[in-house]
């Protein structure tokens, strides 16, 4: 089986304004990466961590040869643009504005059959890498709850895994 697609999958997340705060996650990435697929977004519990605010959750796929050091550069200099302290050592225990986390490269289709076990132990995650694999795969996957419809200008995404695509000629956003 030939790689179609070879890249990233980050998981992210935002328990402070949330819906706010994920659409600016995108739209940051945007300026870095013209195209990429992500799962729905969930609403989760929070986990490890004392808080009673739910987190927004999602994972993408960047496709990408980038170095890992350069891509955590760019996660690390969006958590710090929307107001998190890389800085702060409890920073893991807080809520946050913005998380976003290499979870491993892959490549796709071979990677889809790769157990989300294998990939994080952040289990609340497995569902929407489940999902996003499957999609990058062509494949199925058990059926999740509607995801979160999140608004970032004329842009609608959240409710299930798609495409973004950014055109590099403007920037003009649409999801495929």
């Amino acid at each position: 089986m030939s790689c179609k697609y070879s890249g990233y999958l980050l998981g992210i997340g935002s328990n402070i304004d949330p819906d706010n705060n994920i659409a600016q996650i995108i739209d940051l990435l945007l300026g870095y990466f013209p195209r990429f697929s992500l799962s729905r977004v969930l609403k989760i519990p929070p986990v490890g961590m004392n808080s009673s605010q739910d987190f927004l959750n999602v994972v993408i796929f960047i496709e990408t040869d980038m170095a890992e050091e350069d891509l955590k550069t760019i996660c690390n200099t969006i958590e710090t643009q929307l107001g998190r302290d890389r800085n702060d050592p409890t920073r893991k225990m807080k809520d946050r504005t913005a998380d976003l986390d290499i979870l491993t490269s892959a490549q796709f289709p071979q990677d889809g059959e790769r157990p989300a076990r294998s990939i994080t132990e952040e289990y609340f995650l497995y569902p929407l890498l489940d999902e996003i694999k499957a999609y990058l795969s062509d494949s199925q996957v058990d059926p999740l709850p509607v995801g979160v419809e999140i608004n970032l200008e004329d842009l609608t995404f959240g409710q299930a895994a798609t495409t973004i695509d950014r055109n590099a000629g403007s920037s003009d956003k649409r999801v495929i």
